[in-house]
């Protein structure tokens, strides 16, 4: 262990990482219960624990590529000390904060990188950057809600032909059904992308104490970064669920089924491929694509815009509140 740095300050430090990931699931509890809850389907407390179990169930599914992207592909280990990883987490959490207080559906996942890089540049400059994690990262605020938009928009369609001839009774009461499934699955995305952010930064932290390699994430890690995001997610994150929910277009069961297959789909391959996305870009794709799908006027294009803006602040406003953070720590830590 590097001994320039205090036991009390490591794990002091990991708390700080588990409570972003907790926040994480706070935050973004709203992504996976929204649709379920404001078509109907299920009650806001049964919503969050549902989401939350299939959060951990992500646990046994999908491989640790997350994890190393956000651990060794965003910054050069190297370069990273524990005032910095303390930068990051303090300014990804601000920006937490300002966005659920209010009400604005904006990505933790991009506050985080971008703290990473705020906190690094504040440091070191832009040496220690690693151009392809950053640019495959920043890519992705676009490329995923577009993907989410497109499969949501194709299977609203695809769903609509299939029911053309089916009572508009008998399909809510199928899909009432079917968005349970949906949901699970978007909820397990969820897990397996979010969760393994924090991962990465406990690994890129452990990493630079030497208490751990590149080629070893400890199990307690995996386990204690699922649990702090499934209790997050318990907990809710009220003031968004209107947001996601309602003010972007009305959703049916159809609808929500839609949202959230389209959305679990671009999660699932995102996790596969070890890109960090935003969960909350993409099911805001999804509801979009639905609801364009159904007819352009059923958007509310304002607010959908708004959101959008708030993506692209996110990552400059986390960087910069983690280099703010990160010339605070060196007197605190």
């Amino acid at each position: 262990m590097d001994p320039s740095l205090a036991l009390g300050t490591l794990v002091l430090l990991v708390a700080l990482a588990l409570a972003f990931d907790f926040m994480n699931g706070f935050h973004d509890a709203a992504n996976s219960i929204a649709t379920v809850v404001s078509t109907g389907v299920l009650r806001p407390y049964q919503a969050v624990i549902w989401a939350a179990f299939f959060n951990f169930v992500a646990i046994f599914i999908f491989h640790l590529k997350v994890a190393a992207m956000v651990g060794k592909g965003i910054v050069d280990p190297a370069a990273v000390d524990h005032v910095v990883i303390f930068g990051a987490l303090m300014g990804a959490i601000a920006w937490n904060l300002i966005t659920w207080y209010y009400g604005i559906p904006s990505s933790s996942s991009h506050a985080l990188i971008g703290g990473m890089v705020g906190a690094t540049i504040a440091k070191a400059g832009t040496g220690p950057l690693l151009a392809p994690g950053i640019l495959k990262t920043a890519a992705f605020i676009f490329i995923s809600p577009m993907l989410g938009l497109l499969l949501g928009g194709l299977i609203m369609v695809a769903v609509s032909w299939g029911c053309l001839r089916t009572a508009p009774r008998k399909v809510d009461r199928w899909f009432r059904g079917l968005q349970l499934a949906s949901s699970a699955l978007y909820s397990i995305g969820h897990g397996s992308n979010d969760a393994q952010k924090t991962m990465g930064i406990i690994w890129l932290l452990l990493i630079s104490a030497g208490v751990t390699t590149r080629d070893h994430l400890p199990a307690w890690v995996i386990v204690s970064c699922y649990v702090a995001i499934a209790l997050g997610t318990m907990f809710g994150g009220w003031r968004i669920v209107k947001t996601m929910g309602q003010k972007i277009t009305k959703l049916r069961p159809v609808g929500g089924f839609a949202a959230e297959t389209g959305g679990a789909m671009t999660l699932f391959l995102a996790s596969s491929l070890g890109i960090p996305v935003s969960t909350t870009h993409t099911i805001t794709g999804a509801i979009v694509g639905v609801g364009a799908a159904q007819r352009t006027r059923a958007v509310r294009w304002g607010v959908a815009g708004n959101i959008v803006i708030a993506w692209i602040v996110t990552m400059p406003a986390a960087a910069l509140m983690a280099a703010l953070a990160y010339w605070a720590g060196r007197w605190i830590l």
